[in-house]
């Protein structure tokens, strides 16, 4: 097709042999580090991402075994970072333009003219990529990002429709599963025993106090049956019935029963 005639395979010296000449997004063994190492050497905030360290091996000068999240954090913030001094500028620039388009897109509060704006923004991106880069790495994932921006204006802000809350979720009901002949009901038995432990978390204090100190959240006295010293039930009277009551009303946190106590 003569295109990239700089990229094709040229004959060796002894003329039996072919070679392939280095394209400008390649990268020298030092560059390599220097790449790894910014990802390596990243201190990030406490959630934001996970320990992408730990997928850097350095000995091999590749990046690999990050999660999905992190896949949608690296090229937002770290990316920029990584090539702005190990690629040349006319390969890093649109990869850091690129990396500011998802930033954009992915906000919490985005205005509808923004949109239109990175619309414009992500066609001249992909034209500058396809200068760079070979014909076979446009995929029909490169061409995604295309329809993002009309995904926006369809659906609202990406944060509230992203699956990444669904897979911690999922993480967390994995979590519960004893059973693996029964997983469906693992997460069903697990899932009720957080349900009640988190009710229950209600009426504890935060920290072990002494049995003779006042706790902060529970009441001064016990809630349900009590039994004497032959470990009979003993019915409560009235009035205690009716201070826990009180006290589970007043302090459940429902909506609709605190605007009828308002």
């Amino acid at each position: 097709m003569g295109i990239r005639k700089v990229l094709h395979p040229s004959k060796c010296v002894d003329n039996i042999h072919y070679e392939y000449n280095a394209a400008n997004f390649d990268m020298t063994k030092k560059e390599k580090e220097n790449f790894c190492s910014v990802l390596k050497n990243a201190r990030l905030p406490y959630g934001s991402a996970s320990n992408i360290s730990r997928c850097v091996h350095m000995d091999e000068r590749k990046v690999f075994g990050y999660k999905s999240h992190d896949a949608h954090f690296i090229p937002q913030y770290l990316l920029q970072f990584a090539v702005i001094k190990t690629l040349k500028p006319e390969v890093a620039i649109p990869l850091i333009r690129l990396g500011a388009f998802f930033r954009g897109i992915c906000g919490k509060l985005i205005n509808l003219e923004d949109v239109h704006k990175l619309q414009e923004e992500i066609i001249e991106i992909l034209c500058e990529l396809e200068t760079i880069f070979p014909p076979t790495f446009f995929n029909i994932m490169v061409h995604l990002p295309l329809h993002l921006c009309k995904e926006v204006e369809f659906g609202g802000p990406v944060h509230l429709r992203w699956m990444f809350g669904i897979e911690r979720y999922l993480c967390k009901l994995k979590s519960y599963v004893r059973n693996k002949s029964k997983p469906e009901g693992s997460m069903a038995e697990g899932y009720l025993a957080e349900e009640c432990l988190t009710f229950c978390s209600r009426f504890l204090s935060d920290e072990v106090q002494k049995k003779e100190e006042e706790q902060k959240f529970n009441v001064s006295y016990s809630i349900g049956s009590r039994r004497n010293k032959d470990g009979k039930p003993v019915d409560l009277a009235d009035k205690v019935w009716t201070d826990a009551h009180r006290y589970i009303l007043f302090n459940c946190g429902n909506m609709e029963i605190e605007k009828l106590i308002e």
